[in-house]
């Protein structure tokens, strides 16, 4: 592996994306702003084509043109005033959507659809579109003589029913997604593939045994209470290496931070400036992807968890969330995990970052499913299975915390299921649960 590919450079930019990426404000307001740049331009050139016509006299053409928008502001006319109210039902609709899957699954899943780029973009079309219309409908003017009238929205006619014909497409495809959202597979998969592309942005060297110099000082963080959602790698790299210093991020993403506490810690001779370190550290109300490897895990246990309580008692969406957690860790299975040392372009370790070990991430997949699952034979057949297949990937000293589940999912079920055949039952490994 060569050297540059090695010590690649964090993405200046990637804190910003993600950040807004959750926000469900930004597309649409983006699009707001496109749009008006768009009828100003289409404006302009239905300016400039009937300017041209004017020159050279050619009033038939005009006098045509004019009536065909003069049709056409029937139609922009119905767009205008229906489109807002279709807005407002569909969205209502899917709010519902959204609060059911919430309450079926986890809280955590909204951000699934606040995340979404098709949501986001029928929102954005929606709004474009309504806006659009009105600007068209300004427009419009009362004279009718090709030899005196400024403009022909014919370009912007044309536009907006474009735009009316993105919607209606568009339309198809947030409600297909909107309907696969509220299945529990779906939702699952879309979480696993989150945590997968987390788990591809993680440098893929973990602890080399670099040692770090004595430590001088320490940074506290100064800003609101809150979860630690992400750190700005690039730049804490570059203040590190400016300073000629190492930095060491305390806490570990989805810590909860209140002012005071100590969140880096500086190693070596030189403490940088309190405002170079300003603005490294997002601190937000919830958890997040961006950087945060042990989050999917969290909700996949959330859902099972709540499926197997006894106001749901669905063991079949457990086994669901079972299937991924295990699709998860099987990708661990011999990746380095723990502090991952982020390194400047000349490869030296400028940023230490602590992350989950195995044995944390093993016990948060299953600790709480496994204590759960004793009462249900499906659960713990497919849990047995899981571990099994596990077992069987990891190399030998990633064994321990797999085999201690085992061993309590064992004992567990033997307290609760006395009959010896239906004992033998539940802890016979089945990949479907109860196939």
């Amino acid at each position: 592996m060569s050297r540059e590919r090695r010590y690649r450079r964090p993405r200046a930019l990637s804190p910003l994306r993600e950040h807004l990426r959750d926000t469900f404000w930004f597309a649409p307001t983006a699009a707001l702003v496109l749009v008006c740049v768009l009828w100003g331009a289409a404006d302009s050139l239905d300016t400039k084509i009937v300017a041209v016509l004017q020159a050279e006299r050619d009033y038939d053409t005009l006098r045509y043109l004019i009536g065909v928008a003069t049709d056409a502001e029937t139609i922009i006319t119905t767009i205008s005033a229906a489109m807002m109210t279709f807005i407002g039902v569909v969205f209502s609709i899917s709010l519902v959507a959204v609060q059911m899957a919430a309450g079926n699954f986890s809280p955590r899943i909204v951000r699934i659809f606040i995340r979404s780029r098709i949501s986001k973009l029928t929102f954005a079309v929606f709004l474009s579109t309504f806006l659009l219309s009105l600007l068209v409908l300004t427009s419009y003017e009362s004279e009718t003589d090709p030899r005196d009238v400024r403009t022909v929205p014919l370009v912007q006619s044309g536009l907006t029913i474009f735009m009316v014909g993105i919607s209606l497409v568009l339309f198809i495809a947030y409600v297909t997604q909107t309907l696969q959202l509220m299945k529990v597979g779906p939702v699952a998969e879309r979480i696993n593939k989150e945590s997968l592309k987390v788990l591809a942005k993680v440098p893929v060297q973990g602890s080399d045994g670099t040692s770090l110099a004595a430590e001088i000082a320490r940074v506290s963080h100064d800003g609101r209470a809150g979860v630690l959602r992400d750190v700005y790698v690039a730049r804490l790299v570059r203040v590190a290496r400016r300073n000629d210093v190492v930095l060491r991020l305390i806490p570990r993403i989805g810590d909860y931070v209140v002012p005071g506490t100590p969140v880096l810690a500086v190693h070596g001779q030189r403490v940088p400036a309190p405002s170079s370190l300003r603005y490294t550290v997002s601190v937000g109300v919830e958890r997040t992807f961006h950087q945060d490897l042990g989050f999917g895990l969290r909700q996949l246990s959330d859902i099972a968890l709540r499926a197997l309580s006894p106001a749901v008692n669905d063991p079949t969406t457990a086994v669901q969330c079972v299937d991924r957690i295990v699709g998860f860790l099987e990708k661990l299975a011999d990746r380095p995990l723990g502090a991952v040392h982020h390194r400047d372009g000349k490869g030296v370790v400028r940023l230490v970052q602590d992350g989950p070990e195995w044995v944390d991430l093993v016990d948060l997949a299953f600790t709480e499913i496994r204590l759960q699952a004793a009462g249900s034979p499906q659960v713990s057949r497919r849990l047995m299975a899981g571990l099994d297949d596990l077992l069987r990937l990891v190399p030998q000293e990633r064994r321990e915390p797999l085999l201690r589940h085992r061993t309590l999912l064992v004992q567990a079920v033997e307290r609760t299921v006395r009959e010896v055949t239906e004992r033998a039952f539940a802890l016979e490994p089945d990949r479907q649960g109860i196939g």
